[in-house]
């Protein structure tokens, strides 16, 4: 939380709690990634009760909404910004990604269906866009990973075997979709304003548009190990999309990537 605060919001001015509705804004990715932070941490919470060896039914729901509760701490936070507000439809994300992972437990006792991420760092040849993304998102790495949305992929991970036990399908074996963004240089358009309402930034001329990815993926859960600790480790680390070849749909058109991540 305090790393949170450091990167996100020390350097924007305060209010009284308030909400605001920014459904429509970043195309959604910052919704998909609310999910899917609710899901990774309450995947985390569940996996750390279950080495307790607490009763079954307890470790999913205690570990499960630690997501959601943890995002909610963080909702509170965007309320008292002056820069954000308390969104519904965050929280609503949040709700959906811890609610995934307990569902999955509840009916299967496994995540069939695993929510993924992956990123890379965005350079631009034009100085402009270099200057703006440094500007929305920070100049670091560490600030790029939680807030360039033009950098993230989110995937769903599905394991084949779980669904076909008794076919030979690899048991490491995923087929997984992604989604993600580009040309996003402002919530609702790519034009900036300083803090007099002047415009500073406007490139009408970036197409801003989604991205949707197919491509295998591997289930690190699924690699046999006598060892508790890797057994964990892998798990943790199952939140990561494995670099792979991947078809790509973006701006009406296909193509190929020899890795997508």
């Amino acid at each position: 939380m305090v790393g949170l605060y450091s990167a996100w919001y020390k350097n924007y001015p305060q209010t009284n709690m308030h909400s605001f509705n920014d459904i429509a804004e970043w195309k959604q990715i910052d919704k998909i990634g609310h999910a899917y932070s609710a899901y990774a941490e309450s995947k985390a919470s569940m996996e750390l009760w279950r080495w307790t060896g607490i009763d079954r039914k307890k470790r999913i729901w205690i570990g499960g909404m630690s997501g959601a509760f943890y995002q909610t701490v963080i909702e509170v936070l965007d309320g008292f910004s002056a820069e954000w507000g308390w969104s519904w439809a965050d929280f609503g994300a949040n709700i959906i990604g811890s609610g995934m992972l307990v569902a999955q437990e509840l009916a299967w006792d496994e995540q069939r269906i695993q929510f993924k991420f992956s990123f890379h760092r965005k350079s631009y040849n034009d100085p402009q866009l270099n200057a703006r993304s440094n500007k929305l998102f920070g100049k670091s790495t560490a600030e790029r990973f939680l807030k360039d949305y033009n950098g993230q992929t989110y995937w769903l991970s599905m394991n084949l075997r779980s669904f076909f036990p008794k076919s030979r399908i690899p048991a490491w074996l995923n087929v997984s979709i992604g989604t993600g963004a580009e040309g996003l240089f402002g919530a609702n358009e790519n034009v900036g304003k300083d803090d007099n309402g002047n415009i500073i930034f406007n490139r009408p001329d970036i197409k801003r548009y989604r991205q949707w990815y197919l491509a295998p993926d591997i289930d690190l859960s699924k690699i046999k190990t006598n060892k508790k600790g890797l057994k964990l480790l892998f798990n943790m680390l199952n939140i990561v999309k494995f670099p792979m070849p991947a078809l790509e749909f973006s701006n009406g058109k296909f193509r190929f990537n020899a890795i997508a991540f």
